[in-house]
């Protein structure tokens, strides 16, 4: 029988990361602005960003003894926040790091950024003051099991919904007309093979990451990317390949919102290290026009 670590630990997370999402949204805290445009090296923690070669995501802080998921850059480029077993791999601690006067600080609770944040059926917006009250999208979002809710900038939300005996769907919503569609499921190009699930869809919607288990990959479940055609429709799925993928689980992927780095989790067997790559990666995988 095939071991399901990596997929039911996103799912009791994705339980608990919503528990704390919504204490976490009571905490209120002084943020400093910094008026200063950031550098390159201030954005990403001081560390020297990867080449072509995918290399540990900080190692000894966020790639550390146990295993981290979830890692995301909040769109303003100034939170990062990610999910650690440390070592109590059923206790997870979310971790939170905030930019604040030129030095990441970090707060080992559940914290937030960006004008919308979702998580999985929920989501909060900025305010002049603060943040929202926590919100609901509702029916029938808040019936669905999901993992990973994204949202391009034009509103589109793509999500997964967890299956139970290795079946998986990716679906979207658009809006239009200021009007909320209901769900769709993608189509073969996407919704083929197992454990279709953690999707990302790029801001201008030119691209969908996600992982899936299907017949000539590299093992468990792979990375793959789908590039948006001049039509509309939604070309052939593309495996990274071996730059990325391995003979593990590997998945989780999502782009930072500056479009420089990929950012995934190699191999879901402990030590579950986030790693990071040259974005490029995803245009030598775009199909030449």
């Amino acid at each position: 029988m095939k071991i399901q670590t990596i997929k039911n630990c996103n799912y009791i997370l994705s339980i608990l990361v919503s528990a704390l999402f919504l204490s976490a949204c009571n905490i209120q805290e002084q943020r400093t602005k910094d008026d200063d445009s950031p550098s390159k090296e201030g954005l990403y923690f001081g560390l020297k960003p990867p080449g072509m070669v995918a290399e540990p995501f900080a190692p000894g802080s966020m790639s550390q003894k146990g295993w981290e998921l979830g890692g995301i850059h909040a769109p303003g480029m100034e939170e990062f926040y990610f999910t650690s077993s440390l070592d109590a791999p059923f206790r997870p601690l979310v971790i939170s790091f905030r930019k604040e006067n030129r030095v990441w600080k970090k707060y080992n609770f559940y914290a937030t950024g960006g004008d919308i944040m979702y998580s999985k059926d929920k989501y909060i917006e900025r305010t002049d003051s603060g943040w929202s009250e926590i919100k609901s999208l509702g029916a029938p979002y808040d019936s669905i099991r999901i993992m990973r809710l994204t949202a391009s900038s034009k509103g589109t939300l793509v999500f997964d919904e967890v299956g139970t005996n290795g079946d998986g769907i990716l679906r979207y919503s658009r809006l239009i007309n200021g009007k909320r569609e209901a769900p769709k499921p993608f189509g073969e190009e996407i919704n083929t093979g197992k454990w279709t699930a953690h999707p990302f869809i790029a801001p201008d919607e030119s691209y969908i990451i996600w992982d899936s288990e299907r017949e000539g990959g590299y093992g468990d479940s792979d990375m793959y990317i789908c590039f948006r055609q001049p039509d509309g429709s939604w070309g052939a799925a593309i495996n990274f390949g071996d730059i990325i993928n391995t003979e593990g689980e590997d998945g989780g992927g999502y782009v930072t919102p500056d479009g420089k780095y990929l950012s995934y989790c190699p191999r879901c067997d402990p030590p579950y290290d986030r790693m990071w790559v040259d974005a490029k990666i995803i245009e030598n995988l775009r199909p030449k026009q």
